[in-house]
C-alpha cells in the first residue's frame, strides 16, 4: 500500500510538472520571434521565465528518472542537456536563442557559481574524516586502486586524444593530468542516495564505499588545487601555489577556531548563525578565486573545517541544502548544458572512438581498480566487486570538475562534452551494476558482515553483527 501511494504521488508530481512546463513553453512560443517582438520583452521577465523553465524541466525529468529507479540527478543532468544546443538548439533554435540570450546565460552562470560554492561547502561538511581515520588501512588500499587506476588510464586516453580534447591555453601535461583527475572522481552525495535506494546504507560494504569515495575525492581535490595553481589562472604559478598554501594554513589556524567559537556562541539559534556562515563562506570562496584557485575549492575547504558535532551547524547545513539542491543546482545543470553540444562528437570517427574509450576506461578503471584493491584489503570477492561498482558513480561532482576545467581552458568543448556524457552514463550504470553483482556476502535480511582489516596487512576477519539495512528516504 505504501509503495502504491508513493507511486501515485510520484505520478502526480510528474504530471503537475509536465503541465507547468507545457504552459511555460506556450508562453515562450507566443512571446518568441513571430509573436511579441524580442526587444519589447522585459529582461527581468525573460530571466525569470528562463529560470522557471530550467527548474521545471530538470525536476520533471528528475521525477521521471526516479520512477525508473535511477538517481534524480541523472534526470536533472538530462534536463540541462535538453535545454542546450544538443536538443533544444536542434529542434527549436530560435526559441532557444530567445529563451537563453547572452545576458540571461551570463546571469544563470553566475547563479550557478553560487550554487556550486554552497554544494562544495556541503560536500566538505559531510566528508567522514573520523571514518577515514578508523578504517585507514582498507581505505588506503581502495583509494589507491579506485583513484589511481582511472587517473592513469584516463591520462593515457587524454594523451592519445590530446588534439581533440585539450584546451587552447596550457601545456599538454596539464590537460592530460586534469583529464585523468576528472575521471577519478566519485560523487559522494549521489552515492549516498544510491546506497539508501539499494538498502546498502549503514552496511559495512556501503559504509566502506562511501568512506573511500570521500577520501578519494579529498585527494583528487587537493591535486586539482595544485593543478589549477600550476595553470597560472591567477598569474605566476609559483605565487599562486604559495598563496594557496598560505590560505590553507590560515584556514586551519584561524578560520577553524573562529568557526568553532561562533557556533558555540550561537548554539541555540541557527537563524542567527546562518547569515554569518553564508557570508563567511562566500567571502572565503571569493578569496580563493582571487588567490588563483577556483571558488569551489574555497567552498570545499570552508566546509572541511566546520565543526562536525554541532546541532546548530547541522541545522544550518539543512537550510542551505534545500535551496542549493532544489534551486541552484538545476541552474548549474542548465549552464553546463548550454555549453555542451553532443553535436561536437558529430560525424567524426576519432571523436566517437574517443567517447567509447572514455566510457570504457571510466567504468573499467573504477570497477577493476576499486574491486582489486578491496580484494587485497581482505574483502570477499562479491563485496569487493560491490565496492568497485559503487565507486563508479560520478554525478554532480564530476560536472563541477569538468566545468572548472572548461572555465580555466584546460579542456575543449569536446572534452567538456565527453566528461559530461561520462558522468551521466556512469551514474546511470551504478545501480544496475550493483544489482548485477548481487547482495553482499553475509547480508540476508537484517544481518550484515563487519570487516576489520588490521593496519599490519593481516587477512580480514568477518564478525557477524545484526544491523538494519538502510531504507530509501
Amino acid at each position: 500500500m505504501r509503495r502504491w501511494t508513493r507511486w501515485r504521488w510520484r505520478r502526480g508530481t510528474v504530471w503537475t510538472l509536465a503541465v507547468l512546463t507545457g504552459s511555460l513553453t506556450v508562453v515562450a512560443i507566443r512571446s518568441a520571434p513571430g509573436g511579441v517582438p524580442l526587444q519589447l520583452i522585459d529582461p527581468v521577465a525573460r530571466f525569470l521565465l528562463a529560470v522557471a523553465v530550467i527548474l521545471l524541466v530538470c525536476h520533471l525529468l528528475g521525477a521521471a528518472l526516479a520512477a525508473l529507479r535511477q538517481p534524480r540527478v541523472v534526470g536533472e543532468i538530462l534536463g540541462g542537456l535538453l535545454l542546450g544546443p544538443s536538443v533544444l538548439g536542434v529542434v527549436w533554435a530560435s526559441g532557444r536563442d530567445w529563451l537563453f540570450p547572452a545576458e540571461v546565460v551570463t546571469v544563470v552562470r553566475l547563479a550557478a557559481e553560487l550554487g556550486l560554492v554552497v554544494f562544495m561547502f556541503l560536500l566538505g561538511c559531510e566528508l567522514p574524516l573520523r571514518q577515514v581515520r578508523q578504517r585507514r588501512a582498507a581505505v588506503t588500499w581502495v583509494v589507491a586502486g579506485a583513484t589511481g587506476l582511472p587517473l592513469l588510464a584516463g591520462a593515457g586516453v587524454a594523451w592519445a586524444g590530446h588534439e581533440l580534447i585539450a584546451g587552447p591555453a596550457h601545456p599538454a601535461p596539464l590537460h592530460v593530468i586534469f583529464f585523468g583527475l576528472a575521471m577519478s572522481i566519485t560523487a559522494v552525495p549521489v552515492l549516498a542516495r544510491i546506497l539508501a535506494d539499494l538498502r546498502l546504507a549503514g552496511t559495512p560494504v556501503g559504509t566502506l564505499a562511501l568512506t573511500c569515495a570521500a577520501a578519494g575525492d579529498g585527494v583528487s581535490w587537493a591535486a586539482l588545487a595544485i593543478l589549477f595553481g600550476l595553470s597560472g589562472a591567477g598569474g605566476d604559478p609559483v605565487v599562486t601555489i604559495a598563496l594557496a598554501v598560505a590560505l590553507v594554513a590560515a584556514t586551519v589556524g584561524i578560520v577553524r577556531p573562529v568557526l568553532a567559537a561562533l557556533i558555540r556562541r550561537w548554539e541555540a539559534s541557527a537563524a542567527s548563525l546562518l547569515p554569518v556562515l553564508v557570508a563567511g563562506l562566500l567571502g572565503f570562496a571569493g578569496v580563493a578565486q582571487l588567490v588563483g584557485l577556483h571558488p569551489v575549492l574555497g567552498g570545499f575547504l570552508f566546509g572541511l573545517v566546520m565543526p562536525r558535532e554541532s546541532v546548530v551547524a547541522a541545522q544550518v547545513e539543512g537550510h542551505l541544502r534545500g535551496f542549493a539542491v532544489t534551486i541552484l543546482l538545476p541552474l548549474f545543470f542548465a549552464a553546463i548544458g548550454l555549453h555542451t553540444s553532443i553535436g561536437t562528437v558529430g560525424g567524426s570517427a576519432p571523436a566517437w572512438w574517443l567517447l567509447v574509450a572514455v566510457l570504457l576506461v571510466a567504468v573499467g578503471g573504477k570497477l577493476v581498480g576499486g574491486a582489486g584493491a578491496a580484494r587485497l584489503a581482505g574483502l570477499p570477492g562479491r563485496d569487493a566487486l560491490l565496492v568497485g561498482a559503487l565507486l563508479n558513480c560520478r554525478g554532480v561532482t564530476e560536472l563541477v570538475v569538468a566545468a572548472a576545467g572548461f572555465q580555466l581552458l584546460l579542456v575543449s568543448p569536446l572534452g567538456l562534452t565527453l566528461l559530461v556524457l561520462m558522468a551521466l552514463v556512469t551514474t546511470a550504470l551504478t545501480g544496475p551494476l550493483v544489482r548485477l553483482v548481487g547482495p553482499a556476502s553475509g547480508i540476508t535480511g537484517q544481518t550484515a558482515v563487519d570487516y576489520r582489516t588490521r593496519a599490519s596487512g593481516a587477512p580480514a576477519t568477518r564478525v557477524v553483527t545484526s544491523t538494519r539495512a538502510g531504507r530509501s528516504p
